[in-house]
């Protein structure tokens, strides 16, 4: 054990044991325990509201869909902010991805879509990378001009380009779509097990079957950027100097980092991420087009799975997840199983509050009561949500949970302050 030297009351020479370090658990293993909650919640809920539809494979399938995009913007999130700059710009670079993936995949077809969106969105981040880090331009003032500017060029383009093919400056034509394959012979037991209505075994296999159903190379895509964008920025010396800048970037410049170059490069890559998501947005709708106002402010969704994810790809991957769902949820089940979702949100408080009494954090535990009443009483009063309310409950459940989230929330240290080339000195 080791032993630190004190001095109470004057007195020198006296040593006391060092107080043990609190043990954690790894960041794969709180990622697991928090799936297996959410589907045990879940499943749950589905038992005891009878909506099945809160764990079908057509639900986990749309939460595919809708949740890439999503995804791919906070990892752009992660790429800029880890480097100490804030892209509020990415949406604007996710539109312009869209945009650039349309036209991209009229000449070459979905693969080319991608790369096109990568493209279109990596132009974005080189002109907020020029704005900030060159200029010294505000980060947030930038990244509203860049929304501002890529939803204008989108909708110039759009009109110069789409319009005589589609007869509507709002749209592209259709493009081709990639072919979606299935993993066979699992994907149909799991839906006989689905189909079976068992407590808990068919909600998991209704789950995983969306999973493992109708599955997109876009998909296999995304896996790659996440586990590469943890791979680089965690795990190589390249990714420790960028992290490093955005920590501290006098420190870093005097260690002889080249700081500009690294943010530079982290900028474009987030806009080029945020383009991809555009592309998935692009070839996952039906049909496959580009069409005006697609992206719904799901750049801004892409911040706040961020944020709720610490500003890293595990994390991040479950916000994504969460607000995905309940996209998705809404467009495969109707206002009924949408409300269930209030049932299972106190249950979940009733974790919260049981997790709360053993830690003795009794005025937390007392809030998170008071909450699950709150919403037990709005759910037991109400038969379904009203329909007007459903587009927005992504966005509502976005401000929810970064209001119980913020408190855990540890930004980069330098994140989205100014720097200049010899500031330290």
């Amino acid at each position: 054990m080791s032993m630190v030297e004190v001095q109470p009351g004057g007195a020198s020479g006296m040593t006391m044991p060092a107080a043990p370090k609190r043990r954690t658990l790894p960041g794969w293993a709180i990622f697991v325990i928090g799936v297996v909650g959410v589907v045990g919640v879940l499943a749950t809920t589905s038992y005891l509201t009878g909506e099945a539809a809160l764990t079908s494979s057509s639900t986990m399938q749309n939460t595919v869909t809708l949740g890439m995009p999503i995804l791919l913007a906070g990892l752009g999130g992660i790429w800029a902010e880890r480097s100490g700059m804030i892209n509020i710009g990415l949406e604007g670079m996710m539109i312009l991805g869209t945009w650039g993936a349309a036209w991209g995949g009229l000449h070459g077809g979905p693969w080319v879509a991608v790369l096109s969106g990568a493209v279109f969105g990596a132009l974005g981040g080189v002109l907020h990378a020029i704005a900030t880090v060159t200029f010294g331009v505000n980060h947030i003032v930038s990244g509203v001009a860049i929304n501002l500017l890529g939803a204008g060029i989108a909708k110039y383009l759009s009109t110069l380009i789409f319009a005589p093919l589609s007869s509507n400056p709002r749209d592209s034509p259709p493009i081709e779509r990639f072919d979606t394959f299935s993993a066979q012979p699992l994907a149909d037991w799991l839906g006989e097990l689905e189909q079976d209505q068992r407590a808990v075994i068919s909600d998991v296999a209704g789950l995983l079957r969306g999973l493992v159903t109708r599955v997109s190379p876009m998909l296999l895509i995304t896996i790659l950027l996440v586990v590469g964008t943890y791979l680089l920025l965690w795990h190589t010396r390249f990714g420790l100097r960028l992290r490093s800048c955005g920590e501290n970037p006098v420190a870093a410049e005097s260690l002889g980092v080249n700081v500009y170059l690294h943010k530079y490069v982290a900028v474009i890559v987030s806009g080029a991420l945020a383009g991809i998501g555009g592309a998935a947005l692009v070839l996952g709708s039906s049909p496959s087009i580009y069409s005006e106002g697609q992206t719904a402010n799901r750049g801004f969704i892409g911040l706040a799975a961020m944020i709720f994810g610490n500003w890293r790809p595990g994390g991040t991957l479950a916000g994504a997840g969460l607000f995905g769902y309940a996209d998705g949820l809404r467009l495969s089940a109707g206002p009924q199983t949408v409300h269930a979702l209030l049932y299972a949100a106190v249950i979940a408080a009733g974790l919260v509050v049981i997790w709360q009494l053993w830690r003795r954090k009794w005025t937390t535990a007392t809030l998170a009561a008071v909450g699950a009443v709150a919403v037990y009483a709005l759910y037991y009063a109400s038969d379904e949500l009203p329909r007007e309310f459903l587009p927005y409950t992504p966005h509502i459940i976005t401000l929810v949970v970064l209001a119980l989230a913020a408190q855990r929330l540890r930004p980069p240290a330098a994140d989205g302050l100014p720097y200049r080339r010899g500031e330290g000195d």
